[in-house]
């Protein structure tokens, strides 16, 4: 072939490629285009329902819709605040509800709430989407979860008040809340507050440092008055996700909205909440002799041990491609890759607080799960003589080959 030739064929693979390239990039921003478009068709409808009823109404029939199982009638979810003058004022919450699917979490539970207000209407958007996708990856769920739209805003927080302390009768086996509210923020800053809990910083750290579509800027300093204060004043950890400045009053109705921004923030959440759904449960006023109980494999004296052996590629090979079943949905569909599971071996050497740092699809994602907390019990690991819990990941394997599943660490 001559030189003439070479250079024609180099100029059409390179053509080629440049297309493939664009093509990719303009699947994804069509993605995310639609999802924008999602949210701001849900804002808008949001935006001319002018009462608490019409709202709660609207939540409701949402949560419904995507396959959310609302809890309690219609009268349940109502509740009267007596006002100064004796009138009573008829307030709303609407609670939806997925199960676990963790064998030692599914009894206890993590609150996503948001506020029934119109001002709210861009952060109830983006809660129904959050409940969406959450629900559709639900298998990825360790703990149960509970979707709270919270009335009473403007009655110093009623309908949370309400929930916690009259309507809901677990509330000590709620671990942590995540509230999104004041999404209204056009110059795509994102914040996290978490009143400087320690476990909840340690947590929104470690979701940042992957890759993610947006990150949040964390801060101790609450942006208004919100549901918030009254899980904090129960205890109960949790982090406040928001486009409020700090310390700056939130006033609400900015212009133009940035929605394809706020899909960004969405998806960040998502994996937020993942995460924390089999996170260890996280303390409200942690000490440090609890944060020092709780080590990485490496900094074992001496390390866990699986039927005698402390290397991880023993327990893999041993027990989890052993046992690992390749789901039927990826194996058709030609779905393959490591999934990143990250899990606790308590001081009893029990597998606990398994979950998924780093995901491929649902389906391999739950059978990842599945197998590792199935797991026999291992030797602790020890330091200063004594048993610690002990933090581990693993990258389990699924590749497929010739029509046939293989299950191998690299």
């Amino acid at each position: 072939m001559n030189k003439s030739m070479k250079r024609f064929f180099f100029l059409i693979v390179c053509v080629l490629l440049s297309a493939g390239i664009s093509a990719a990039q303009s699947y994804r921003e069509l993605f995310a285009g639609e999802e924008a478009s999602a949210l701001r068709s849900t804002a808008d409808s949001l935006s001319v329902l002018k009462t608490e009823d019409d709202l709660a109404a609207f939540v409701t029939a949402r949560l419904d819709a995507i396959g959310i199982d609302v809890l309690g009638s219609a009268d349940y979810r109502s509740f009267g605040i007596k006002g100064e003058n004796g009138d009573t004022l008829t307030c709303h919450n609407v609670i939806g509800w997925i199960p676990g699917y963790g064998k030692q979490m599914h009894d206890n539970y993590i609150v996503i709430s948001t506020s029934l207000s119109q001002s709210s209407a861009t952060a109830i958007s983006l809660f129904l989407a959050l409940a969406e996708k959450l629900n559709t990856n639900k298998v990825l769920l360790q703990r149960s979860v509970l979707f709270a739209s919270f009335g009473g805003q403007s009655n110093a927080n009623a309908g949370s008040w309400y929930f916690l302390n009259r309507a809901f009768e677990e509330t000590s086996r709620i671990d942590a809340f995540v509230h999104v509210d004041y999404f209204d923020n056009p110059n795509k800053a994102f914040y996290a507050y978490t009143a400087s809990n320690a476990d909840m910083n340690r947590i929104v750290s470690a979701v940042s440092s992957t890759l993610q579509p947006a990150v949040p800027t964390l801060s101790s300093k609450e942006p208004a008055e919100s549901d918030f204060r009254s899980f904090f004043g129960k205890e109960i950890p949790g982090v406040f996700f928001t486009t409020a400045e700090p310390l700056k009053k939130y006033y609400g109705g900015i212009d133009p909205l940035e929605y394809e921004e706020m899909f960004r923030q969405c998806e960040y959440i998502y994996n937020f909440c993942v995460t924390l759904s089999g996170a260890a449960k996280p303390s409200f006023w942690p000490s440090e002799e609890q944060k020092a109980s709780v080590v990485s494999f490496d900094e074992c004296d001496t390390k866990p041990t699986f039927f005698g052996r402390t290397s991880p590629s023993y327990f893999l090979a041993s027990w989890v491609y052993k046992y690992l079943r390749y789901p039927q949905y990826a194996l058709e569909n030609g779905i393959q890759g490591k999934v990143l599971v990250g899990f606790t071996i308590d001081e009893k050497g029990r597998v606990t607080e398994v979950n998924v740092k780093k995901g491929v699809h649902p389906s391999l994602d739950a059978e990842a799960i599945r197998v590792i907390e199935a797991s026999p019990e291992w030797k602790p690991g020890l330091v200063k003589g004594k048993p610690v819990r002990t933090t581990l990941s693993v990258y389990v394997d699924f590749v497929l080959e010739k029509k046939k599943n293989k299950h191998k660490n690299k």
